[in-house]
């Protein structure tokens, strides 16, 4: 397909399309001079979502970060690593409020630097997302399958070295993005933030599409569905009963949790990557349908990041409780510091009391992970 027209509508703008600046539908060989017509209504609800999807994900990422850094228990192994990609999906959402406005305005306004600036922590966050979801698949592994020979390696400074190494690799894997991202203007003097591949025959565009499907998401998916086949074959091969001690029911918890939110990870971003390959290797004719069906796949790709939070919420009883916490969603004497107690024994009966001598509500679940 024709790799000249780029959709720069706030969607990655890293990723090529079959259509143009301004939203509407663009063919190969047109020679009309006349600026298209712009589909102001269909922008403006893009936008819309956008500036939503932004405004959920980050309250809830924010959120996540906040109790995971305040709260002593909430310092688990794997909060660690969620707290890593609670920071990637914050900065993820970070970029969209520019995205957005490039949407409405049909023009980026801000310049080359911070052109620069968004689309390198747009593609730095994406990739740090699904690696952070194998470094928790491993984890879970290593938990569930070798609980023994991995606990000397599985401690929160070694977590966190990990968490930098992700942010590491997640930057030069995205260079070119870094080297080549600046802005490109139309015939109608409308620019647009993209990446100005060198050379004409999309030869570039090509080979990023096909080094970001394999980096992002193909290896990745496929050390994580590795991991968790042998964790299935663990738990059947050992006869391990569902419930049979505090630990092993906290793990099979966390273990549930991770999956389903690589699962969510795997359903939102799929399409967006199914549509990139079939971009360069099958000739599509675009129209106002497919660039909809487009727009789509992209809000899907941004709205994981605002799903996260949401999903630890349902699938964690300490994340609840401690969202619950500092939501002031619970009832406590007073509303104080109520995850930094020590429990002591009263007539009996197990309280936590406060470092403030307050009795607090909440009480933490243990965890093991």
């Amino acid at each position: 397909m024709d790799m000249a027209y780029e959709l720069l509508n706030g969607s990655q703008p890293w990723l090529s399309s079959p259509f143009d600046l301004n939203g509407s539908v663009a063919t190969a060989n047109s020679s009309n001079q006349t600026e298209p017509y712009y589909d102001l209504t269909s922008n403006a609800v893009l936008t819309f979502i956008y500036f939503v999807v932004c405004i959920i994900g980050l309250c809830g990422n924010t959120l996540v970060i906040y109790v995971i850094l305040r709260y002593a228990k909430m310092k688990t192994i794997t909060n660690i690593y969620i707290l890593n990609l609670a920071i990637a999906d914050e900065l993820f959402m970070l970029g969209l409020p520019f995205l957005a406005m490039q949407v409405a305005l049909v023009h980026w306004p801000f310049g080359k630097a911070i052109c620069r600036v968004v689309m390198t922590v747009d593609g730095i966050n994406q990739f740090t997302s699904i690696f952070c979801l194998t470094v928790m698949s491993i984890d879970r592994y290593l938990a569930v399958v070798h609980p023994i020979k991995s606990a000397k390696w599985r401690r929160p400074r070694t977590a966190k070295m990990i968490n930098v190494a992700v942010w590491g690799v997640s930057l030069l894997v995205i260079l070119p993005i870094m080297i080549y991202a600046g802005l490109r203007s139309n015939q109608w003097g409308r620019s647009s933030c993209t990446i100005n591949w060198p050379g004409e025959s999309g030869a570039w565009y090509t080979g990023f599409i096909i080094y970001a499907f394999i980096l992002g998401f193909l290896v990745p998916l496929t050390i994580i569905c590795l991991c968790y086949l042998f964790i299935i074959i663990k738990v059947k091969s050992s006869g391990i009963r569902v419930g049979s001690s505090k630990r092993k029911k906290s793990e099979k918890k966390v273990t549930r949790m991770v999956s389903i939110v690589v699962a969510v990870f795997i359903f939102c971003w799929l399409p967006f990557y199914i549509f990139n390959v079939s971009s360069v290797s099958v000739a599509i004719s675009p129209t106002p349908a497919l660039k909809g069906m487009f727009d789509f796949v992209v809000v899907l790709t941004y709205a994981n990041s605002c799903a996260n939070p949401i999903l630890y919420a349902f699938l964690s009883d300490n994340f609840k409780k401690s969202f619950q916490n500092v939501l002031c969603l619970v009832k406590t004497s007073r509303f104080i510091n109520c995850l930094h107690m020590k429990s002591y024994s009263m007539e009996g009966t197990q309280t936590e009391v406060c470092s403030l001598g307050q009795v607090c509500g909440v009480t933490l679940v243990p965890t093991y992970s």
